[in-house]
C-alpha cells in the first residue's frame, strides 16, 4: 500500500492486539466537539481515516452519524472488524481513499494524520469531501508535567529513528502552503486513562509503532525497563489501578473551493 511508513506497516501489523489493549479511548466530551466542530449529526456521513483497530468507532457512533472507516494495515483492519462487525471498513491509504468525490460530509483522522502528513493525502481528503466539509484531527498526548511520565518518554523516545511524530509539528508544513482548508482551530481536553498498570502503561509503551517493530530482544528491554520505572514510582509501584494522564489535542478546518 503507498505512502505507508515501515514503522507503521510493520509495528501496527506486528502489534496489532496490543495496540487494541494498551492505546486510550478519548475523553466524553470529544463527542460535543465532533458534533460541533465537525457537523456530525445522524444523517452525515464521516470517513475515520487511519481507523486502526476501531478505537475512535464507538465516538463517532455516538454522534449518530454514519461511519465509513478505511485504514491500510490488514491485521489493525481484522481488530477493527472483530471489534466492530457492523462497521464498514475498507482498506486504503490517505493517498488513494476508496471512496467517489464529495461523498462524505467529514474526514477524522484520530492518532494518524501525522503518518501521512503530505499534499497528496490533504488533496485526497479534500476531494472526498462535499462542499463546506469539516476535516478533524485528534491525538492523544502524554501529559509529560509528571514526572514518571517525562521519565517513561525517555525510554520511548530514544527508539524513535525517523518516524512521524506529532509532537515535531512537522504535521502542520502541508497546511502552510495549501489553499485546499480553512486554518486550523485547536481545542484541548484533559484526559486520563484508568486501569491496570501493565495495560495502561506497559501495553501502551510496547504498542507505539516503532517499538513494536524492534527485534524482540530490544522490545523486551524497553518493557523491561517500563516495568522497573513502574516499581521504583511510588504513584504506581503495587497499585492494582492507576491513571496515565493525556491532553486531548483536536484540530478542525473547513474544506474550501
Amino acid at each position: 500500500m503507498p505512502g505507508i511508513h515501515d514503522s507503521a506497516e510493520q509495528g501496527y501489523a506486528l502489534g496489532a492486539a496490543t495496540y487494541q489493549q494498551g492505546r486510550p479511548d478519548y475523553p466524553a466530551a470529544i463527542v460535543d466537539w465532533l458534533r460541533s466542530s465537525l457537523g456530525l449529526i445522524a444523517g452525515r456521513t464521516v470517513c475515520d481515516l487511519g481507523a486502526g483497530t476501531g478505537k475512535f468507532l464507538p465516538f463517532l457512533a455516538a454522534t449518530g452519524a454514519d461511519i465509513i472507516a478505511v485504514e491500510p494495515v490488514r491485521e489493525m483492519r481484522e481488530k477493527l472488524q472483530a471489534a466492530h462487525p457492523g462497521a464498514v471498513a475498507l482498506e486504503g491509504s490517505a493517498e488513494a481513499i476508496p471512496l467517489g468525490d464529495a461523498s462524505v460530509d467529514a474526514v477524522i483522522c484520530a492518532q494518524a494524520f501525522h503518518w501521512f502528513a503530505n499534499a497528496t493525502a490533504l488533496g485526497e481528503i479534500h476531494r472526498v469531501l462535499r462542499p463546506g466539509g469539516r476535516l478533524g484531527l485528534v491525538w492523544n498526548v502524554r501529559d509529560e508535567s509528571l514526572d514518571w511520565v517525562a521519565a517513561l518518554s525517555k525510554i520511548i523516545d530514544r527508539h524513535q529513528g525517523d518516524a512521524p511524530r506529532f509532537v515535531s509539528g512537522a504535521w502542520r508544513r502541508p497546511f502552510g502552503t495549501t489553499t485546499m482548508f480553512s486554518p486550523l482551530r485547536e481545542q484541548r481536553f484533559a484526559y486520563r486513562h484508568v486501569g491496570p498498570p501493565h495495560r495502561v502503561i506497559v501495553d501502551r509503551s510496547l504498542s507505539v509503532s516503532f517499538i513494536a517493530a524492534l527485534p524482540p530482544s530490544e522490545r523486551s528491554r524497553v518493557e523491561r525497563q517500563v516495568g522497573a520505572l513502574i516499581a521504583s514510582t511510588p504513584a504506581l509501584a503495587g497499585k492494582d489501578e492507576v491513571a496515565f494522564p493525556y491532553v486531548t489535542m483536536a484540530y478542525s478546518g473547513v474544506r474550501l473551493g
